[in-house]
């Protein structure tokens, strides 16, 4: 039986070389918790759960310290290697669904807005099972960061992927859905667009996204492209249908180009021959090879799928 007025919570923090920040994390998560048990927000069992996507620097052993210092309170569980962003978040959400009535997954950094919990915490007690945090105001980002954000979630839109706009990995997730997100096997996971695609009863939570106090952005513009590349492949076969398309465009102005040379020459005049054919060769060998790459992209995603093997391994837990 789900408690959705004083809710046992867990908050998920995937953490990779954040020692420059995670110390004034750990102080500020801790100071949360402690003010909502005070409140009656939530019961004495809530917890946060920081998970190491094997980080290179001092991060597990600050976790650590601080589980060693308030074991209920704060836990970790550490990654063998690194496995990214989004499979130390499901591994941090499935690891809490038996112990917690619903869990807020956030970033380490202290960007997502801690005081955007209270207002998620009252959606849950009204019913809702999913609550998205979704940012009102991104005026920390930069200019170029803002741009290729809207730029991604209109293309998504285009290609009929259902997202939030705006909304990253800041949510709230009852534990019916937690227990739904186990059922999910694939291994290139792209939550953002699985947890809208649930259906279950949501809400949304405006936030200012802050600036990062300390430390580097883990996502440079590589990462982003990847991480787009990953939600398109995952959720849309538009991409196959655009090349099926481009292909039968090609074979069309191939085919007029064709009639236009046949007509010269039936007429009396001459037939381009060079220019004619290394123009027909260009257009029809760069659609091929387009096409190729997008079921390429399509087999590679098979290909790891097929191997089934496991997303991430889990060295320690606290």
């Amino acid at each position: 039986m789900i408690n959705r007025h004083c809710p046992t919570l867990a908050l998920i923090l995937p953490c990779y070389n954040e020692q420059e920040i995670l110390p004034r994390t750990l102080n500020a998560v801790a100071a949360l918790l402690e003010a909502l048990k005070v409140e009656g927000r939530i019961s004495s069992d809530s917890f946060a759960l920081y998970v190491d996507d094997g980080s290179r620097d001092a991060t597990w052993e600050l976790i650590s310290a601080a589980h060693a210092s308030s074991p209920q309170s704060c836990r970790g569980l550490k990654f063998a290697g690194n496995a990214g962003h989004q499979n130390a978040l499901y591994a941090g959400l499935l690891q809490v669904r038996d112990m917690a009535d619903c869990a807020i997954s956030l970033d380490a950094d202290l960007q997502d807005d801690l005081a955007a919990i209270r207002p998620m915490l009252t959606h849950f007690a009204a019913g809702c099972e999913l609550v998205y945090g979704v940012r009102n105001d991104r005026s920390s980002d930069t200019a170029f960061k803002r741009g290729t954000a809207h730029a991604f979630y209109r293309g998504m839109e285009m290609l009929g992927v259902k997202l939030i706009p705006d909304h990253a990995d800041f949510r709230l997730t009852s534990r019916p859905v937690l227990e739904a997100l186990a059922s999910y096997s694939e291994y290139h996971l792209f939550l953002r667009g699985i947890f809208p695609s649930m259906g279950f009863r949501s809400a949304s939570v405006g936030y200012a996204r802050l600036a990062r106090q300390a430390g580097e952005s883990k996502y440079p513009l590589r990462r982003m492209l990847a991480f787009a590349l990953s939600g398109i492949t995952s959720f849309s076969p538009v991409p196959l249908r655009l090349a099926g398309i481009l292909s039968a465009g090609a074979l069309l102005l191939a085919l007029l180009e064709s009639l236009r040379a046949l007509y010269t020459y039936f007429t009396g005049g001459t037939v381009p021959g060079w220019t004619s054919l290394i123009i027909a060769l260009l257009l029809l060998g760069s659609v091929q090879l387009f096409c190729l790459a997008v079921m390429g992209e399509y087999m590679a995603r098979m290909f790891t799928e097929v191997k089934r093997r496991p997303r991430y391994l889990i060295e320690k837990i606290l």
